[in-house]
């Protein structure tokens, strides 16, 4: 038998008939923290009956006991024993053993979210961000993937936080999967009521595009990064500077994070990246996505200095303690241009944050063991962190929140992080300041694809059609738009050029509805003369303009009052589910923390027919412009510009806009 046919064979099988021999602990694999012990005895025995319920009683006696000592050790139950003997990476579509190409497509799609050389923590099935799950664990996968391999175009796969919840009856227009992850009552969104509904396994923290399968690596942040570092850098410069000789520090070399120091090449700025965990500041290395890695704080300074003053692009990793790094930029007066923080400090007691004055070991004993002390130390070294931020930014460093909750859990800290009016910020969150104003608001935000070829020729191919387009709409775009246009079309001409594939064929490229439409169209053309060779899947990271409810990230720009609503995130998927989508995915919690945010996205398959072309352009439209109507009902003036054009374009939307109120008829009335 074929490898190729052994993995088919595999996925069909689902749960095995014959319990399969345990798996060895891979210590070469970056694993999960342990999580700390949250459940009552009775809890405990709970768990364990909620994981033994995937399998038939014959199988209860020996899985009970190994069960109950993965809960004790790890503080979950991954079933370690089920995870697949093939590798888990991103095949060409046809390879997915299916009755569905929609649903093969999102086999493909798992798979490279679960991908060793993609997935932060494979073995526990978490793909970036310390906890952002695709699966609670390896049974849910197998099932999933027999689901999917079995399902027919007139069928949907219901996802409950990583359970199949089962195969219901629909027809062809339906989604072929609907994903929910953590979607609990409002009142149970504290951080320990993740951990207990985790440990139950009953609910699961999904991020963004781990939970709903549109990961495509961290080149998924890579333009975005690029955007805000440039934009970021524009805030600071004289006008026709560029970033040459600019210093730019951060922290976070992990999923999401390990993006920063490439972008910092990209943007052509001098970058110092700080990352506790050496397997992932070594994995980024290896990728040749940070140029140099040192453990000596002067050191990586001093390099930084060194490439600063030839005005030469260069990234270093320091492999240390950010807290470190900036106290000692700040003891020697170091002027540091630009400045942030990409800590998953949505997950500050559960490996989100790793606090100065613990070593990496120290700590992940610690928040398992210790949890309360661990607390203690994090708290600290957030004031501090923030003590050392605050001396660079008195000498002119330009910082900004990257929408990983720093400001809000240094706030909670104690931090010094709190403005003079006592209720805002000192620091402007990135969406805030940069990409709200500058993209969200014109309707520009994260449109990626995939080729299901997994051919390189393929994805070149998109790349060059992509390009065509952006620079045929660009001849005729009002100035309000010219620079996101002449930026994405300067980023994916040289997409290539910067090595950014890690895992599957995949491109991102910021767009607003006009371009995301017209590239659709044109890969939609390309596969039905055959110039592409198979379906290609588009999406989008949720971090856009209608996506996500995100008080303190993708909706900071908001100032109606109405940035704590969520309306906007479940009616984005609501109308993606019934204008065309392969797949919609509506999440709690994620980039900001569990109870912080309402994040929905989705998933299309485009495979050359004239019902793919009609599902793009109604499905796309709505899925931008639904954003940008709520960002001008709250007065935003560049989404009222997005607005009036989209209706200039679309004569049968009609948007509600606001009438400018004048404040000065409101002085002296309250």
């Amino acid at each position: 038998m074929t490898e190729s046919e052994q993995f088919q064979k595999s996925i069909l099988e689902g749960i095995p008939g014959t319990l399969p021999e345990p798996k060895p602990y891979d210590e070469n694999i970056n694993h999960a923290p342990v999580r700390k012990d949250i459940l009552s005895p009775e809890e405990k025995k709970l768990a364990i009956k909620n994981a033994l319920r995937y399998f038939p009683e014959k199988f209860h006696e020996t899985l009970a006991p190994e069960f109950a000592e993965e809960l004790k050790k790890y503080g979950r139950i991954y079933m370690y024993r089920f995870r697949p003997d093939y590798e888990i990476k991103a095949r060409p579509i046809n390879e997915y053993p299916h009755k569905s190409k929609q649903a093969a497509a999102i086999m493909l799609m798992i798979s490279n979210n679960l991908d060793k050389r993609v997935a932060q923590h494979p073995h526990e099935l978490i793909t970036y961000g310390g906890n952002g799950a695709v699966f609670q664990n390896w049974a849910q996968y197998r099932l999933t993937m027999k689901y999917l391999a079995e399902m027919t175009d007139e069928q949907t796969l219901v996802m409950n936080s990583g359970h199949p919840q089962g195969l219901f009856p629909s027809h062809k227009e339906a989604p072929r999967v609907v994903v929910t992850n953590g979607m609990v009552i409002p009142n149970y969104s504290k951080p320990d009521h993740w951990e207990k509904f985790n440990a139950l396994g009953v609910s699961q923290y999904g991020q963004m595009t781990a939970g709903s399968y549109m990961y495509i690596g961290p080149q998924g942040i890579v333009h975005g990064t690029t955007i805000t570092v440039l934009n970021a850098g524009r805030k600071i410069s004289q006008p026709g500077e560029g970033l040459e000789g600019k210093f730019f520090v951060t922290s976070g070399l992990g999923g999401m994070s390990g993006a920063q120091p490439k972008a910092g090449d990209i943007a052509g700025v001098v970058s110092i990246v700080a990352e506790v965990n050496p397997k992932a500041a070594h994995k980024r290395h290896e990728q040749g996505w940070v140029d140099e890695i040192t453990e000596d704080v002067d050191e990586v300074i001093d390099k930084a200095i060194a490439y600063q003053q030839k005005k030469q692009a260069r990234s270093f990793a320091y492999l240390g303690n950010i807290v470190d790094l900036w106290e000692r930029l700040a003891e020697r007066n170091i002027h540091v241009h630009l400045g942030s923080d990409q800590t998953s400090l949505h997950n500050p007691w559960s490996g989100g944050y790793y606090p100065a004055g613990l070593s990496y070991d120290e700590s992940n004993r610690m928040m398992a063991e210790e949890p309360e002390k661990f607390k203690e130390y994090v708290v600290k070294s957030l004031q501090r962190q923030v003590d050392a931020i605050n001396r660079l930014t008195s000498g002119g460093m330009y910082f900004f929140d990257y929408g990983n909750a720093f400001l809000l859990e240094a706030s909670r800290a104690g931090a010094d992080i709190m403005a003079a009016d006592g209720h805002s910020f000192k620091y402007p969150s990135y969406v805030q300041d940069i990409m709200g104003p500058m993209c969200f608001d014109y309707g520009f935000g994260p449109f990626r694809w995939v080729c299901t070829s997994n051919d390189p020729a393929d994805l070149d191919k998109t790349d060059k059609i992509a390009a065509e387009v952006l620079e045929e709409i660009a001849v005729d775009a009002p100035k309000e738009i010219t620079q996101q246009m002449h930026d994405n079309i300067r980023w994916i001409r040289q997409a290539k050029d910067n090595k950014l594939v890690v895992g599957s064929q995949a491109r991102i490229l910021y767009a607003d509805a006009e371009g995301r439409m017209k590239i659709a169209a044109a890969f939609n053309k390309a596969i039905k003369e055959g110039k592409i060779s198979a379906p290609v899947v588009l999406g989008r990271d949720h971090h856009d303009v209608s996506g996500t409810d995100s008080p303190f990230r993708e909706t900071s720009n908001i100032y109606d009052g109405s940035k704590f609503t969520a309306d906007m995130a479940v009616q984005n998927v609501i109308g993606d589910a019934f204008r065309g989508a392969t797949w919609v995915s509506l999440h709690n919690g994620g980039g900001v923390g569990w109870g912080e945010v309402i994040n929905g996205g989705f998933g299309m398959l485009l495979d050359g027919t004239e019902e793919a072309d009609r599902r793009l352009n109604s499905m796309i439209h709505w899925d931008v412009n639904n954003g940008i109507t709520r960002r001008a009902w709250a007065s935003n003036e560049e989404a009222l510009f997005a607005a009036k054009r989209a209706m200039e374009h679309e004569p049968r939307m009609k948007i509600t806009l606001p009438n400018i109120v004048d404040d000065k008829k409101l002085d002296g009335l309250v």
